[in-house]
């Protein structure tokens, strides 16, 4: 039986983090705005240290360990190795992380700048995690799963626990799903208080089907989004949480959720990676419609991918100089 990842560990882990991650701000949006239907409350988790949530459960799942000499190990599509990378170097540690090759390469570099040790696997996250495991066999490294350990899914729930302090109570909170440790997390903290709504790509929806079969199964990966949001199978530790407190899980295709990272750096001036956009895309597109009066939060997830993907350059246009002020 997989672990039930409580509030208390949630509680225990904040106070074990604090000082190591950031606390990230909350902005309020009316109705209208970003092309939303009602006001919602955006969790900006994008502004976290090396770009999205990640740090907050690896950190968790780090200082909790006896780390071995030789270091931490992680497979990722990107976002979870450049936390591993940053909790390594935090804290005096040396990292190897295994990145298909599906990845973007902004993510693959940024990895090797924060001084992880990247290799890259052909195929797809799965593949570069059965590759991390057998490496870890034979360097008896410290194994940092992205989801898959309740010291991570703790980690990522104290986003949630951050989120009512600052602004809440909430009747719902809306978070994009991959392998389930970051919504894992958040409806092991709100358990019940609040509605947690899933998001995933059309093309990687593990959660959604785990739901529909009554238990995780194995789905194809592929899409926009999948590096951040493309685990073949829910994490079996997340889904004691999934199970329990998520029973609302909707899909959104890549054309919303373009829409929405567009809408995000026309208004906000964000830059918002495919998987950190697929919380508002399921608002912007009616994927999920909000009852009269549901106050909600949606939480735009991580910020990395090249900004020329968001916001297309277009042709600069020179002012004379006494236009400008």
């Amino acid at each position: 039986m997989a672990t039930l990842v409580t509030p208390d560990d949630i509680e225990a882990a904040a106070a074990r983090i604090d000082g190591h991650v950031r606390a990230t701000p909350v902005l309020e949006i009316a109705a209208g705005e970003l092309g939303l239907p009602t006001a919602v409350t955006l969790k900006l988790e994008l502004l976290q240290h090396t770009g999205s949530f990640k740090p907050r459960g690896a950190f968790n799942r780090v200082l909790r360990a006896t780390v071995p000499a030789a270091g931490l190990i992680a497979a990722s599509g990107g976002n979870h190795g450049a936390a591993v990378a940053h909790v390594a170097a935090q804290l005096g540690h040396r990292a190897e992380v295994f990145v298909p090759s599906t990845s973007p390469a902004l993510k693959v570099e940024r990895i090797a700048a924060l001084g992880g040790d990247v290799h890259v696997i052909e195929g797809y996250y799965d593949q570069a995690q059965l590759a991390a495991d057998a490496r870890q066999l034979e360097t008896g490294a410290l194994l940092v799963h992205p989801y898959e350990h309740p010291d991570v899914v703790a980690g990522q729930g104290t986003m949630g626990r951050e989120l009512e302090r600052q602004a809440g109570p909430f009747d719902t909170v809306v978070v994009a799903t991959g392998g389930g440790g970051f919504i894992g997390g958040q409806a092991a903290w709100f358990a019940g208080r609040a509605r947690v709504v899933s998001v995933e790509p059309a093309t990687s929806r593990c959660l959604q089907a785990a739901l529909q079969a009554g238990h995780p199964v194995d789905v194809e990966v592929s899409g926009l989004g999948s590096d951040s949001l493309g685990a073949a199978r829910l994490g079996s530790v997340s889904w004691e949480a999934v199970r329990r407190y998520v029973d609302h899980a909707v899909v959104v295709d890549e054309a919303a959720i373009r829409s929405a990272q567009l809408a995000i750096w026309d208004e906000l001036r964000l830059v918002a990676e495919p998987g950190g956009a697929a919380a508002l895309a399921a608002l912007r597109s009616g994927a999920y419609v909000p009852a009269s009066g549901e106050r909600l939060a949606v939480v735009v997830c991580g910020a990395n991918c090249d900004p020329a993907t968001v916001a297309p350059v277009t042709e600069t246009r020179v002012l004379p100089r006494d236009s400008v002020t």
